[in-house]
């Protein structure tokens, strides 16, 4: 993009990262959204929490910088950013929930990282970027070399590199990465991990606006449904074959694959525990930034699920014939207008009846007639001689579904799925069969259940015979797979 005056002139009137950083609020707008979306990883959040969340923040700067500091209410201020003159935050509501969500946008959060640049760094490394370059460049120049003998004569160069490598280890001469080294590539991982997340928005953000586009052009198509059909699936086609596409497909397989995600956490646990990361005293997110990674793919991945779904719908017959219908009414209406702009007709072409306001005036309200409450002439208490046994109320079992679900979840921490099994057996059902089946019963926003038929999976337990003494019990039952 060239950054003429034209081009910047334009930014700065209508790009939303440039309106938050002219804003007379800007410290904060970033500080609040910095430290509740970016800091946490956190992908849509409910009006209510948000604005709980920054009534908070305006109560401690109003006891600071005065009561009129910041005069509005905290769910004003939301409502006023995620405005379309502002938009740094995006507004939107869940299918099936009538509660408003929020949710950065791409321009809010590259302000966010902008800002962050601005810090001054008690150390900037440059050797690790100049080694990520150079290995960029040798990996696009082996890529797309086409020639067999150069392409085998490099892989003997590499071999020959590795063996002469542990010739010198097994002779005792291990180099090791000094401490400079070892905060430069850090320092350089974290960046590359926040650009990452940050990626992801922007990726939903794309979908997103295809969508949009989408809607619009069957709302203004006058062709067929079938070639309607056919100019959308490829346009779909096109974006899952382009090179974000691609390239976001290929990290989703990458990422996805235990053994992957293991080698990350053991190198993570590597990394972290050398002497010269620890001086530069990391976020302690850190040690579960790919979990982040997926936590955020997942998001991506369920935003295009859900658009597909809704276009599903939108696509079906009695929707296309409702939108044909009412597309034709508009055409009908703007035809006619057409015609009579250029000769108005003299007298009103119709009356409309001025509308009437239903006026009721409190004072006719009947007043308020408390209810009569019975006069109790006499209170007799009568001893009753029934022998009830006390022991049958502490005896009823109930299930704490919040208990299993916080099992649940605190499984999930380190691992992307756990099944029933596992879970049983890190904690014993105490409740036998209703606890197994209130297993069945939950649901949540932190996980998904699934079911795998074609794996039967035996589930024992430990109770109590009618003589007192200890049994075991067996359930057979498809493998129930808990997923975040």
């Amino acid at each position: 993009m060239p950054l003429d005056f034209a081009t910047l002139d334009a930014l700065r009137s209508h790009h939303p990262a440039w309106r938050l950083l002219r804003s007379d609020h800007a410290a904060l707008v970033a500080s609040f959204l910095h430290r509740v979306f970016v800091t946490p990883n956190v992908r849509g959040m409910p009006a209510a929490d948000l604005a709980e969340a920054l009534e908070d923040e305006l109560y401690a700067l109003r006891l600071t910088r005065g009561e009129d500091a910041f005069p509005k209410a905290a769910i004003d201020y939301l409502d006023d950013w995620a405005a379309a003159d502002k938009a740094w935050l995006r507004k939107y509501y869940k299918p099936g929930t009538d509660e408003a969500q929020f949710d950065l946008t791409p321009a809010t959060e590259k302000a966010l990282a902008w800002l962050a640049q601005l810090s001054e760094r008690q150390f900037v490394g440059t050797e690790s970027r100049l080694l990520t370059l150079f290995a960029l460049l040798k990996q696009m120049g082996e890529g797309s070399e086409t020639d067999p003998a150069r392409r085998i004569a490099e892989l003997q160069r590499k071999r020959d590199e590795i063996d002469a490598e542990m010739a010198r280890v097994l002779a005792g001469d291990i180099p090791l990465l000094d401490d400079t080294a070892i905060k430069d590539r850090f320092q350089q991982f974290m960046q590359g991990a926040r650009e990452l997340l940050a990626d992801f928005r922007e990726v939903e953000h794309n979908f997103r606006q295809l969508d949009r586009r989408v809607r619009e052009r069957i709302a203004l198509w006058e062709g067929s449904k079938g070639a309607l059909l056919e100019q959308i699936m490829g346009e779909r086609d096109a974006i899952a074959d382009s090179d974000q596409g691609r390239s976001f497909r290929a990290f989703w397989d990458f990422l996805l694959s235990s053994r992957r995600q293991e080698e990350l956490s053991d190198l993570l646990d590597q990394v972290l525990a050398l002497p010269a990361v620890a001086e530069l005293n990391p976020d302690a997110r850190t040690r579960r930034v790919h979990y982040d990674w997926l936590e955020a793919g997942e998001h991506t991945q369920r935003t295009v699920a859900q658009l597909s779904q809704q276009l599903r719908r939108f696509l079906d017959d009695q929707a296309w014939l409702e939108n044909r219908r009412i597309m034709d009414l508009l055409h009908g209406i703007e035809s006619k207008a057409l015609a009579l702009r250029a000769a108005p007709p003299p007298s009103p072409a119709m009356e409309i009846a001025l509308p009437g306001a239903a006026i009721e005036l409190p004072l006719e309200r009947p007043l308020h007639t408390p209810p009569t409450r019975p006069a109790i002439a006499e209170l007799r208490i009568e001893a009753g001689d029934e022998d009830v046994d006390p022991h049958a109320l502490f005896e009823q079992v109930t299930v704490d579904k919040a208990r299993l679900a916080r099992h649940i979840r605190h499984a999930l921490q380190d691992r992307a799925q756990v099944t029933l099994a596992a879970l049983v057996a890190a904690q014993p059902l105490e409740q036998g069969l209703a606890e197994l089946i209130a297993y069945l019963q939950l649901g949540s926003d932190a996980f998904t259940t699934t079911l795998d038929e074609a794996t039967p999976e035996p589930i024992e337990w430990q109770a109590s015979a009618a003589d007192g003494s200890t049994i075991t019990r067996r359930a057979r039952l498809p493998r129930v797979i808990f997923m975040r």
